[in-house]
């Protein structure tokens, strides 16, 4: 690729100065389809910022929610790749030093640190079933508050380590009672950290609920698994869609707790690709609708039937 050709736009991270620190970037789709334009872009400012600084690219496959598992994802993710010009330095068809580089077979690191949370009273089990969920969900629902979570102020009335004695949590685990690990948000904190697009961004950690880190089959989600991942890849700056910005203070906390605010990542919070008229995020059916590809390259999902 001549990237001397390409318009002086997509070199905008030179106004971000020079680095003190090593560059090491990542992509990290989820094998759950065909790859939108949105993450095209995502893995193109990656790619660049990479090649400016002498960096290292990264494609990591955030492959954790088995449930939304497509067959054939991850291998057209990488043809997109190779199609666009845009060869990762490390991934799990490269190699490199800091692997395995698919989240499904990093399985047991994050329940260590899952582990380590709780021990620190920063997380806790949570043994509510399903119907126990939607019960609490059902009773608190009013006008003002359509969607109760569970948070500070409904931890205490659920069945977890907080609210259960400390042997009623004991004969629970012992009991193989399944749980799922859930973060321990403070109250009436605020949360800041600085965007490289978008400046100061701050939160009120009231307004957060209390996000499950490790699920019922011990896979981690999101959030605790990309925290400890970028931290043991050591990744410099992390460039994501601005849909990921209400996740930032679980991942601020998270930091903070296992590995010190001031190792994160620097981060970057790109606006969403909209619709022709701006109406709107740009979805695959506002391609069908208009005329128009959405994804990278014909993509085919095997579950349809068309």
């Amino acid at each position: 690729m001549d990237y001397a050709s390409l318009p002086s736009q997509v070199f905008l991270f030179r106004i971000f100065g020079g680095m003190n620190k090593d560059v090491r970037v990542r992509f990290a789709p989820s094998p759950t389809g065909g790859l939108h334009l949105g993450g095209v872009r995502t893995l193109l400012y990656n790619f660049l910022f990479a090649r400016q600084y002498g960096g290292s690219f990264v494609l990591r496959i955030e492959d954790t929610d088995q449930s939304r598992y497509v067959p054939g994802a991850e291998e057209y993710i990488f043809k997109t790749m190779s199609w666009c010009g845009l060869e990762p330095d490390e991934s799990p068809f490269h190699g490199g030093s800091f692997g395995p580089y698919r989240q499904s077979e990093r399985k047991d690191i994050y329940r260590q640190y899952a582990e380590e949370l709780v021990r620190s009273d920063k997380a806790y089990y949570a043994f509510d079933r399903p119907e126990e969920l939607e019960s609490m969900r059902n009773r608190l629902r009013t006008a003002s508050r359509p969607s109760p979570q569970y948070d500070h102020q409904t931890r205490m009335d659920m069945r977890n380590s907080l609210s259960l004695t400390l042997e009623e949590t004991q004969r629970l685990l012992e009991d193989n009672t399944p749980y799922t690990i859930r973060i321990r948000m403070p109250e009436n904190e605020t949360l800041r950290f600085n965007d490289l697009i978008r400046g100061e961004v701050s939160f009120n950690s009231s307004n957060i609920d209390d996000k499950v880190l490790l699920k019922a089959d011990g896979m981690p989600t999101y959030h605790l698994a990309v925290v400890v991942d970028d931290h043991l890849m050591k990744i410099s700056h992390v460039f994501r869609g601005e849909e990921w910005l209400p996740s930032a203070p679980v991942h601020i906390l998270l930091w903070r707790w296992l590995f010190g605010e001031a190792k994160m990542p620097e981060w970057a919070h790109f606006p969403l690709i909209l619709k022709p008229d701006g109406n709107g995020k740009l979805s695959k059916r506002d391609g069908e609708r208009l005329g128009f590809p959405v994804f990278a390259m014909d993509w085919k999902d095997p579950k349809s039937n068309e």
